[in-house]
């Protein structure tokens, strides 16, 4: 289908928004009237520079506070109406956004609404232009987008019809399933925009929080299907206003839009097959020996190193590491491997949902890995899931020891605050994963605001944080390995481990009833603990180093959450430091 956006979606001065939404890939666009109003460039320029960089001018939008007015209002509108009219055949629109009237001088009156729209209709249709009329969630008397149609319908004329819009229908909780019950032909315009979830004004919300789709918590994917089901064939079309695209770089606001319309469109057709399982995860290191410590302490054995590459392999179980030796100051987790039943496959859907595909510089008869850049730079390998053929790189003069720890449980990556919503949209459309619900926990010197994403089976957990929080926040990424058997590696690990504050078990005991003995060993081997309906959840972290921690957890029953009752604790400890 074309693929729309508006241009009060990106940032940047109105030339600025358009080349970045043609370099994006776009077909089309929607000129938001405070845009043309406030560039240099005449229609007729503004025309041509879309021609030239193949955009079409899908709406003109939006006209404001029109229908159920009395005379002198209608008068009013009628004049300023032809104005708009004028500038749309300059600027070569022949759609014209109306939304419904949030003046208090409206009256409750749908047969005045619906001639004063005929009306309207009439004198556009002179022009050859459409009238697209949208109900707005916080519309004076008309606020539900079947109350719109109904008025379009009882204006009935060829050149009005509706305009429907994802957050104005989802954001009220209305059922989107009416939507079929409107002839395709009478759906002039379809604008998409997701949103989380919150309790707030809906104008505020609106204005704020919308969001690409998959980036918040509605079902646009679910409207699409309505209204392609009722006949539905015009433009696939975003508008998304919040305080982060209004910064942030228009080309790559651009690209997470494309982005989020191609996941929209396969999410029906061909969803992204989930990875099953985590290869490795690597960490750039200035001293591997300093963290070959810390991984021999848990139970890890160096077994190989790379032929061509200063890298360092450890394993236990099918835990994997990887230390390579590049990072001049400061540890960092640099890219991940994910098991795929088809690496090549995963690769070209990535790449297809425009996510860079990193050079990979290989000697002869080394494994053929792809990788993929996250947006915030980690890079992501797909391996084949269990065929060891990219380990051969290194060599091996010991097989991986046995132990407690058993794999990788998740993986947490620090966000910069204006990217968190692409990651999660990048990770849910790229990688099939399904976000939870947003969370927010206490730093000293701020809120963390954290989403975890886990595959089928939750056999790859990711979660994703807000790099920092207040001016004091610190960027942390860690990596959380499954143990069967806590005790035994926190054992091996005293001294190693971060310090939890006797409060913290004091206060757990007051919680929860776990009997005299079982809390004198969490206290002893500081031990955090939480549980669920499901099961319980015993971890601890180590030591920080650089940007890294690992974290050990056990997983008891079917605990399905991360612990985050006790992310204060840690964050608390963190920031008194100091670090290896």
């Amino acid at each position: 289908m074309r693929r729309s956006i508006a241009t009060v979606s990106v940032s940047g001065t109105l030339a600025e928004k358009l080349d970045a939404i043609a370099a994006a890939g776009f077909d089309g666009v929607e000129i938001f009237e405070n845009d043309l109003v406030s560039s240099p460039l005449s229609p007729e320029e503004v025309r041509d520079r879309a021609a030239d960089l193949g955009l079409g001018i899908d709406l003109y939008q939006p006209f404001r506070d029109f229908e159920a007015v009395g005379p002198d209002a209608l008068a009013a509108g009628l004049r300023r109406a032809e104005h708009k009219f004028a500038v749309m055949e300059r600027l070569g629109a022949r759609t014209l956004l109306v939304c419904s009237n949030v003046s208090r001088d409206a009256v409750d009156d749908d047969e005045l609404a619906a001639a004063q729209l005929r009306l309207l209709a009439e004198r556009a249709a002179a022009h050859g232009i459409r009238i697209a009329y949208e109900a707005l969630a916080w519309g004076r008397h008309v606020d539900d987008y079947l109350h719109a149609w109904r008025i379009v319908r009882m204006a009935d004329h060829p050149n009005l019809g509706t305009c429907l819009d994802s957050f104005h229908i989802l954001s009220r909780g209305t059922d989107p399933g009416g939507i079929e019950a409107i002839p395709g032909e009478k759906i002039f315009f379809l604008q998409l925009a997701d949103a989380p979830r919150l309790a707030m004004d809906v104008l505020q919300w609106s204005r704020h929080h919308r969001c690409f789709p998959g980036q918040g918590d509605f079902d646009v994917a679910g409207v699409v299907g309505h209204a392609l089901r009722a006949g539905y064939r015009g433009p696939l079309s975003l508008e998304v206003f919040n305080d982060i695209v209004r910064q942030a770089a228009a080309a790559r606001t651009a690209v997470d839009a494309m982005r989020s319309l191609i996941a929209l469109e396969e999410r029906a057709t061909a969803p992204a097959t989930a990875p099953t399982g985590f290869a490795f995860a690597e960490l750039a290191v200035p001293a591997p020996e300093r963290l070959g410590e810390l991984l021999t302490a848990l139970g890890f054995a160096r077994t190989g190193g790379h032929a061509t590459k200063p890298v360092e392999l450890w394993e236990q179980g099918r835990a994997r590491i990887l230390l390579n030796a590049t990072a001049r100051e400061g540890t960092s987790l640099a890219a991940i491997g994910l098991e795929t039943p088809d690496p090549g496959g995963a690769v070209r859907h990535a790449e297809h949902l425009l996510a860079p595909v990193l050079p990979r510089h290989r000697a002869p008869g080394e494994a053929d890995l792809h990788a993929v850049a996250a947006p915030d730079g980690t890079e992501l390998f797909f391996c084949r899931t269990d065929d060891p053929a990219w380990r051969a790189d290194f060599s091996r003069p010991r097989e991986a020891p046995g132990g407690e720890i058993t794999c990788l449980d998740h993986v947490a990556l620090a966000q910069p605050r204006h990217q968190f919503d692409e990651a999660a949209l990048f990770y849910r459309s790229v990688l099939g994963l399904r976000p939870a619900a947003r969370v927010e926990f206490a730093d000293p010197y701020g809120l963390v605001r954290s989403r975890a994403m886990a595959g089928p089976g939750d056999a790859v957990r990711m979660v994703l944080n807000i790099a920092s929080v207040g001016g004091g926040g610190a960027p942390w990424q860690h990596v959380a390995l499954a143990s069967t058997d806590i005790v035994a590696t926190a054992r091996r690990l005293r001294g190693l481990t971060l310090p939890i504050p006797a409060n913290y078990h004091d206060d757990l005991e007051a919680r929860f009833d776990l009997g005299p003995e079982r809390h004198r060993l969490l206290r002893e081997l500081g031990l955090l603990y939480d549980r669920d309906e499901h099961g319980e959840f015993l971890h601890l972290y180590t030591a920080t180093y650089g940007r890294v921690f690992f974290e050990v957890v056990q997983r008891i029953g079917g605990y399905r959450g991360y612990g985050t009752a006790g992310s204060h604790v840690r964050l608390a400890a963190q920031h008194d430091g100091p670090y290896p």
